[in-house]
């Protein structure tokens, strides 16, 4: 779809390429009104832009509007500059919204024993498919740090004690500001974090959780599973709330089993529904794709 006439194209596209135009993702969210769409289409026409790609959800049950649409165009404009300048359609429409260019989001990385989530988003990071630039792992434990360092990833050491608890959150805040981090991710960090430090990541922290159908909380959740022939196991990828584990869902995966599988088996297949769980909701949070909407998400794989 394009938001610039045929007639013009000739002149204005050779030029934007010339320029390396800017490539930017606009995502709103609003109550169900007439003419939304063309307020947004006719605003970034009106500024040279091309429409890449648009997706939107009508939720019809609560009556609103969830939009994602990605464009490229004029390289003077900064995501800033946007947000000034569409906050007039903003408030007529009482949006809630954001501008975002499309460069990578900066992820750090938190772990504890189990490295295979890590080891995933490693891979998928040198690979070109996460969809973000890992820029750090912490740890409370030092497991982890040859995985990090042959991958050229700092890694830091935070061990965590209930009496040291409070200072270690305050420096995982100051790694958050010194790298400039976008999204921390909690991979099978096992640790619970504090209400405060929900609140200071909230909506920019994602954490993957064993999610078997029932549910088996506490120790040697594969052996429950076990004791109990589940036939489905599961793992949920969600943002990190002062509910514990109950933030608004982002991806779930369920891979089937049967009475053959022990626990090791069942700890097997579920590390991979994790592994693949966390690797997509870390991709789409990167690429802008998920909106929240209240207690849910909408997602726009």
């Amino acid at each position: 779809m394009t938001l610039i006439e045929t007639a013009s194209a000739t002149t204005t596209l050779p030029a934007l390429k010339e320029e390396q135009a800017q490539k930017f993702v606009l995502t709103l969210s609003c109550k169900e009104q007439a003419g939304i769409m063309q307020a947004v289409t006719t605003f970034l026409f009106e500024r040279g832009f091309n429409i890449d790609e648009h997706q939107q959800f009508d939720d019809s049950l609560r009556e609103t509007l969830h939009l994602r649409t990605a464009f490229s165009g004029s390289p003077n404009y900064t995501p800033a500059m946007l947000e000034e300048e569409f906050a007039f359609i903003a408030s007529r429409f009482d949006m809630k919204f954001s501008f975002h260019d499309q460069t990578q989001q900066r992820v750090l990385v938190m772990v504890s024993k189990f490295g295979h989530c890590l080891n995933d988003l490693i891979f998928r990071w040198r690979g070109g498919t996460l969809g973000g630039e890992l820029v750090l792992v912490v740890s409370n434990h030092e497991t982890h740090r040859a995985m990090a360092e042959a991958a050229g990833l700092p890694f830091i050491h935070i061990p965590v004690t209930a009496d040291t608890k409070a200072d270690a959150e305050r420096r995982l805040l100051e790694l958050v500001e010194e790298y400039n981090v976008d999204l921390v991710v909690l991979a099978r960090y096992m640790q619970v974090l504090s209400d405060d430090l929900c609140r200071s990541l909230e909506g920019r922290a994602i954490n993957i959780h064993h999610s078997f159908l029932p549910g088996f909380k506490g120790a040697r959740p594969y052996h429950q599973a076990y004791d109990r022939g589940v036939k489905l196991v599961g793992a949920t990828a969600h943002y990190v709330t002062a509910d514990l584990d109950e933030g608004p869902i982002i991806e779930q995966e369920v891979i089937r089993v049967d009475h053959s599988y022990g626990p090791g088996a069942l700890s097997t297949v579920g590390q991979d529904a994790e592994a693949l769980a966390l690797s997509r909701a870390v991709r789409w949070h990167c690429q802008h794709r998920v909106l929240l909407d209240q207690t849910s998400t909408v997602v726009f794989r």
